[in-house]
């Protein structure tokens, strides 16, 4: 028996490679989970998401409580069983009437996964409404196997590498809008993309990505990832460490380490080929 979601639930996830909204925190507890980040960008003098990438729950405790929340666990394990290992979390934030945005791609583009099975969960830790650019997903497109992407690279998209699907019938698109405290699930093949937040409040998420023993990474050896529930009964990856206070030394060298391996990884593989 599922231990969170309902029958249609997990249908519509298969179905559409999609899920949502879905309710984690309570409005008192994501006011708490936003101040505490908005506290900790004072201290970096900037947004997290420029300093803390793919593994951003790493360096803090309060991070690290929520990818292991037991009410998120409980949902994921319903989508991919009873071992869970989460290797990696990144912020997408768009500042108050920004003209950031998130072009249409698919996550297996660049993650290097097999089998290409992420489940990510996107947290609102503030409203991501229509108006301030939620995500959007193009229903069914996980099954069509990995689109061409091209390399857009723009200073308003908030992809690293401009990873672009073009020609996409934005008439299909389906909007999944989150009050601040709800997630949504994707399946790491499916289409989607973000509008620019329009409205005078920032637009504040954390993308979770968790997966299965089975699913290995192929870019790069040494791939580390948090056991959050059940067994590794696989030995793909290493075991990460985990925070003793907000800005852990070791986790953040570790931070900084697994970034470079992701950043090279794709520049490797161009030279190889």
């Amino acid at each position: 028996m599922p231990r969170r979601l309902s029958p249609d639930q997990i249908a519509h996830y298969n179905d559409n490679g999609f899920l949502g909204p879905l309710d984690l925190l309570s409005p008192a507890e994501c006011r708490e989970v936003r101040r505490h980040v908005e506290e900790i960008e004072a201290k970096l003098g900037g947004q997290i998401q420029k300093r803390c990438q793919i593994k951003a729950h790493l360096p803090f405790p309060f991070l690290t409580d929520i990818v292991s929340h037991p009410r998120l666990l409980d949902a994921v394990e319903d989508l991919i069983g009873p071992n869970i290992l989460c290797w990696g979390a990144s912020f997408f934030q768009k500042e108050a009437d920004d003209k950031t945005f998130v072009s249409w791609h698919q996550d297996s583009t660049y993650y290097g996964l097999e089998p290409p099975d992420t489940l990510t969960a996107w947290l609102a830790i503030s409203e991501a409404s229509i108006a301030s650019g939620c995500m959007r997903f193009i229903p069914g497109s996980h099954n069509k196997g990995i689109y061409s992407h091209e390399e857009l690279k723009t200073h308003d998209n908030l992809l690293s590498r401009g990873q672009t699907v073009k020609g996409i019938d934005e008439s299909k698109a389906i909007h999944v809008p989150l009050k601040a405290g709800q997630f949504s699930f994707h399946k790491e093949d499916c289409l989607h993309a973000s509008h620019p937040n329009t409205t005078n409040d920032r637009r504040i998420g954390l993308s979770i990505h968790y997966v299965a023993p089975t699913v290995r990474e192929t870019n790069f050896p040494g791939a580390s990832a948090m056991l959050l529930r059940g067994k590794d009964t696989s030995g793909h990856w290493k075991e990460d460490m985990r925070p003793k206070v907000d800005f852990d030394p070791a986790c953040m060298a570790e931070l900084d380490r697994v970034l470079t391996l992701y950043r090279t990884a794709p520049e490797k593989r161009k030279k190889a080929s």
